[in-house]
């Protein structure tokens, strides 16, 4: 599988050692950097082209996921979510990997290179890269959801169990909207 990297100074050390691992492990690796050490770097520069990546891939009917890497994985998540098409999770255990792609079809994650080791990181990373998107309809459904969102930045309608006022009474109008 084809791999975007994406990374800060922050999360460096752990692209690298990252970069070494995929590529022992059959993966084809896009290193969007950095490549070298700067503390002023900046991680939309990075983030933005490693999301670029896999949805370029994607529309080309190519199988690729992407991984970006902060301190804290945070703003290189929001990062990565700025591309159109990009569902990057932040995660922090192999569970979250899980269910990152399992629920949500992540197709970039992101992780903290100063919240865990080496060998944490490299696991949660092997994880999502192995589990597939079952495609079970309520998964699909909610992704359908945020993907008419971004396209027509219109709200999905309330559910009927939303339009219940306090202690069930009906409502007829979406006042919770206001």
């Amino acid at each position: 599988m084809r791999v975007h990297l994406g990374s800060d100074h922050a999360g460096l050390e752990l692209k690298d050692h990252l970069t070494a691992w995929l590529l022992d492990h059959d993966h084809e690796v896009v290193d969007h950097g950095p490549f070298v050490y700067d503390a002023l770097d900046d991680y939309p520069v990075f983030c933005l082209r490693a999301g670029e990546g896999v949805v370029a891939d994607r529309a080309e009917g190519r199988m690729s996921l992407g991984v970006v890497i902060g301190g804290s994985g945070n703003g290189e998540q929001i990062a990565a979510n700025k591309v159109t098409g990009v569902r990057c999770a932040l995660v922090w255990s192999e569970e979250t990997a899980v269910l990152a792609r399992e629920h949500n079809d992540a197709n970039v994650v992101s992780v903290g290179g100063r919240m865990h080791s080496l060998e944490d990181m490299t696991r949660f990373v092997e994880v999502f890269l192995a589990t597939p998107f079952p495609g079970d309809e309520r998964h699909v459904r909610r992704i359908g959801q945020l993907s008419v969102y971004d396209e027509t930045r219109e709200l999905p309608p309330l559910p009927e169990s939303a339009l219940r006022g306090p202690g069930g009474a009906d409502s007829s109008s979406e006042t919770a909207d206001a």
